[in-house]
């Protein structure tokens, strides 16, 4: 229960107004945890866009002009943009802020981000697991951290009383927060998110290259498996270029898993193995009524999403 009478920061500064750190802004907002939300974005349309949609309270085209006097800089950029900006920005951090971050590795950010990190300023990675297929500023929304998952992952020796200053941030935003090692979160989010993106892709593409399937025919008779898969596959490509790229050996490594345990399915169904088969799905089938029961989706007729409306 908090005892919280006023905001946790008195300024953030959001470097990058897309998905995440609109929301970030948007719940910030809804749970007063912020007196000024400073933000900034490289585009000057997208600066322009965010202005008019009005959840920071300033916009500024310098980083740092956004982080100067800020008690709290999340680096909300593609993860291939933090070293840059992380060197931009050094000198114009206050002494005493937290420098976090919501991307979705650590190890590649820790070291990118690191060496330039100001003495007197605490470095503490986060990664707020919660998205959706969209981008931009308007496709930001208060409620997108209710419920979810936000990982810290605190450097050793990190100040405690600055972590627990940032958890109670990502709680008012609506996240449960649990804190854990750089090198293994990258490689629970490489199976979790990472793989299940690039099988996504993988699939999509395949499907667009089948010269016996018309494009027509893969988005007429788009089932449900197939309409999925595009979801996922239409997510920001900047992002997940940075995601593979700065954790690809947590990536190689659950892939190269993924395709023993694909040939093996493979065989099975080859030689005629049912009971190989129906094992495997009864397994998956448990998972998906875990992940439902750990209130991670929600077992709704459709995934709880609206169906499209027939056509007349």
């Amino acid at each position: 229960m908090t005892t919280r009478t006023g905001p946790v920061f008195t300024k953030v500064a959001l470097l990058g107004v897309g998905l995440i750190g609109a929301s970030m802004a948007h719940a910030m907002r809804r749970g007063s945890l912020a007196a000024h939300i400073a933000g900034y974005a490289r585009s000057p349309e997208t600066r322009k866009r965010a202005a008019d949609l009005g959840f920071c309270h300033a916009m500024h085209d310098d980083p740092r002009a956004a982080v100067r006097d800020a008690d709290l800089v999340a680096l909300c950029a593609p993860v291939g943009a933090f070293a840059s900006l992380a060197e931009t920005i050094a000198p114009a951090l206050k002494p005493g802020a937290i420098l976090t971050d919501v991307g979705s590795v650590k190890m590649a950010v820790i070291r990118d981000v690191g060496p330039h990190v100001p003495n007197g300023v605490h470095f503490i990675p986060g990664h707020p697991i919660a998205g959706t297929e969209h981008s931009g500023p308007d496709a930001g929304f208060p409620e997108l951290f209710d419920g979810r998952w936000c990982i810290l992952t605190p450097l050793e020796g990190a100040d405690e009383t600055a972590v627990e200053q940032l958890k109670e941030l990502w709680r008012g935003c609506g996240s449960r927060v649990e804190t854990m090692e750089p090198k293994h979160h990258d490689l629970v989010l490489a199976i979790t998110s990472h793989l299940p993106h690039l099988i996504a892709y993988n699939i999509v593409g395949t499907a667009s290259d089948l010269e016996q399937v018309t494009q027509g025919e893969v988005i007429k008779f788009s089932a449900g498996g197939f309409r999925d898969f595009t979801r996922i596959a239409a997510s920001d490509p900047t992002m997940w270029r940075d995601v593979f790229l700065n954790n690809r050996e947590a990536v190689l490594e659950v892939l190269g898993r993924f395709s023993e345990d694909l040939s093996r399915l493979q065989r099975a169904i080859r030689w005629g193995e049912g009971d190989a088969l129906f094992d495997l799905f009864t397994k998956t089938r448990a998972i998906r009524r875990e992940v439902i029961d750990a209130g991670q989706d929600t077992a709704a007729v459709n995934f709880g999403r609206n169906p499209a409306k027939p056509r007349s």
